[in-house]
């Protein structure tokens, strides 16, 4: 459990660290964005890192890491491009979703 809730707060760091800068931040300097964005990522590094190595340790495969890193990356950013961006998600997001936990399923399948 400690791995999950720390993938997900480090994916909320970084999706925040890629994308913030596209509401609003348009018009700050490039150099600028790229700043302050290694600035949040730094926090995504420090939860990301202790998050596989709890995973690992608990017997948790790099291909499992991977995979529920990913369905949780696409939870979360399905959320911010939402709440932050004002994006609607569609089908094809759905689809995607749909993919990513079939992936899931595959990768933790046999799992004890």
């Amino acid at each position: 459990m400690p791995t999950i809730v720390l993938l997900i707060l480090s994916n909320c760091f970084m999706t925040t660290a890629w994308y913030w800068h596209l509401k609003g931040g348009m018009a700050k300097p490039l150099p600028l964005v790229i700043l302050i964005s290694w600035g949040i990522a730094l926090a995504e590094y420090c939860l990301a890192v202790p998050a596989n190595r709890i995973g690992y340790a608990h017997g948790w495969s790099g291909g499992q890491l991977k995979v529920a890193q990913e369905v949780i990356t696409l939870l979360v950013f399905g959320i911010f491009a939402v709440a932050v961006l004002g994006e609607q998600l569609s089908w094809r997001h759905a689809g995607a979703f749909a993919c990513l936990i079939g992936a899931a399923l595959f990768m933790f399948a046999g799992r004890p």
